[in-house]
């Protein structure tokens, strides 16, 4: 009879919690959700008030325009042009120096070092590098590039102060994230004849790749924001300076830095003006690259 009554009641759905461990679930969905709104509290107060206070700021000839000293009180008489340039510059060529490095490192350790000597320093040493305090990366260049090598200040050194501050974290994310691709995936290309250098460009990278596009934006979005290195090794200019191996420039965090601490009005309208800007150009960089690591997927599929 018991197990007619069940059959008649239909299947059971095994997969739904039920008693306490459902009740457990219940609590712990409402906990994620009340650390998520907690996190986003005061995230969503930095951006009103960043708004707020820099949005009457921007305009073309702020975009566009050459900066002028923090001292100069009007408000409409400068801009960030040359820092807007400079940042775009010195963060760009750090990206190039960082990122390629950073996931070919991993593909290393993950793919081809296993437990030697060399994967395991690789590991322990992007690990410490990402605990160093970025003002110390400032002054590993300033003491080999600036001073010691007599190659000056330029952008090309604070691109290098700011590549060894992304080269740790594009590891470690890259690295993680290629752990997650399922062994499954590597076995069936195995089975097919393909070689390992293929398996790894073919199948491996192409699953991992929006991990990797995050862990690469992360590295950016901390580099582009940075100001202790670049205090170091690009100095602080007011013109716009397009030679970005020769010569001191500026950048945005230098330019907030320099503007925030002056008493003048029009001083620290700029400096909220400019990280509005940087916060708007690190948000459009992870759009334009959210948009073409959906197409490149796509694509691939």
């Amino acid at each position: 009879m018991t197990a007619a009554s069940d059959s008649l009641a239909g299947p059971v759905d095994l997969r739904e919690p039920s008693g306490w461990r459902r009740s457990k679930n219940q609590i712990m969905t409402v906990l994620m959700w009340l650390a998520f709104v907690i996190i986003l509290i005061p995230l969503a107060f930095v951006l009103v008030e960043l708004v707020a206070k820099g949005a009457s700021a921007i305009s073309w000839q702020f975009l566009t325009n050459n900066t002028i000293p923090p001292n100069v009180v009007p408000l409409g008489t400068g801009g960030m042009g040359a820092a807007v340039v400079g940042t775009l510059e010195i963060t760009g060529f750090a990206a190039v120096l960082a990122i390629p490095l950073g996931v070919l490192g991993a593909v290393y350790l993950n793919e081809y070092g296993g437990n030697g000597v060399l994967a395991r320093l690789i590991s322990f040493m992007s690990s410490v590098m990402t605990g160093v305090p970025s003002i110390v990366m400032g002054l590993f260049i300033y003491i080999v590039w600036v001073t010691e090598l007599g190659e000056g200040y330029s952008g090309m050194a604070g691109s290098f102060a700011l590549a060894c501050l992304m080269l740790p974290i594009v590891i470690r994310s890259s690295y993680e994230m290629l752990r997650l691709v399922p062994d499954s995936l590597r076995q069936g290309s195995y089975a097919l004849g393909a070689s390992k250098a293929r398996v790894t460009m073919t199948v491996v990278l192409p699953t991992a790749l929006s991990g990797i596009v995050s862990g690469a934006l992360l590295a950016v979005a901390r580099a582009a924001g940075e100001t202790a290195p670049l205090i170091f090794t690009i100095l602080i200019v007011e013109q716009t300076n397009p030679n970005l191996f020769s010569g001191p420039d500026t950048a945005l965090p230098l330019q907030i830095f320099s503007n925030a601490q002056s008493p003048y009005v029009g001083a620290e309208a700029r400096a909220w003006g400019a990280a509005l800007t940087l916060v708007a150009i690190v948000f459009i960089l992870m759009i334009v690259a959210r948009i073409v690591t959906a197409l490149f997927t796509r694509n691939s599929r």
